[in-house]
């Protein structure tokens, strides 16, 4: 396959990931697009560690993916835009992995939305982009506290739209090495390839 296959095929792909998002999840908005942000409006650097999180049948701590490399996301189901780019980007990352790889790799999606977005919800929400991201939220307290640690951001925003609020947050894919430590920020936007390589880094550790 040419290169200009390739890129052409990566392109349909996310595009029909993100029609399956806006059939399912998009609610029509009349207020302006919520501005998402790449800064880090905290004081101190991500520093990460252990968290556990709700997934729909139990807890699921990041200590017991020790092994694993771990790509970690904050985002919300109802988010119009920024959340389902990333997503699918994470998406044609992962479908380039062998079956091999896979196996010790391990996407978490943690909804910042918990009033929301409930286990079930996240659960049906990230299967639509791969099977390998699980949906999982927790209660505020407790992801404030682990979005702190990883340099995250998130705020409510009022929106007299038919979804009712709407959430500011930060776009920023977290990579986890096997041994649980946060290695590797990567910005909105990044592409598959990338993602592959530095994933695969932590693989090869």
């Amino acid at each position: 396959m040419n290169k200009k296959n390739g890129v052409a095929l990566s392109l349909i792909a996310i595009l029909s990931i993100a029609l399956v998002w806006v059939l399912f999840f998009w609610h029509p908005q009349n207020d302006q697009p919520v501005q998402h942000t790449n800064s880090l409006p905290l004081s101190a650097k991500p520093v990460g560690g252990d968290f556990t999180v709700e997934i729909q049948d139990r807890d699921l701590s990041l200590q017991e993916l020790r092994g694993k490399v771990v790509i970690l996301y904050f985002g919300y189901t109802q988010c119009p835009d920024i959340c389902p780019t990333s997503l699918a980007l994470l998406s044609q990352a992962l479908n380039q992995l062998t079956e091999k790889e896979l196996a010790d790799v391990q996407s978490i999606f943690v909804s910042v939305d918990p009033d929301r977005d409930n286990v079930t919800r996240l659960k049906e929400y990230a299967a639509y982009f791969h099977p390998n991201i699980i949906g999982a939220t927790a209660e505020k307290e407790v992801i404030d506290d682990i979005t702190k640690r990883y340099g995250a951001a998130y705020k409510m925003v009022e929106s007299h739209s038919a979804v009712g609020y709407l959430v500011d947050h930060s776009s920023y894919t977290y990579l986890i090495d096997k041994k649980g430590k946060l290695r590797k920020t990567l910005a909105h936007g990044t592409a598959p390839e990338t993602i592959v390589k530095e994933v695969r880094k932590l693989l090869a550790e």
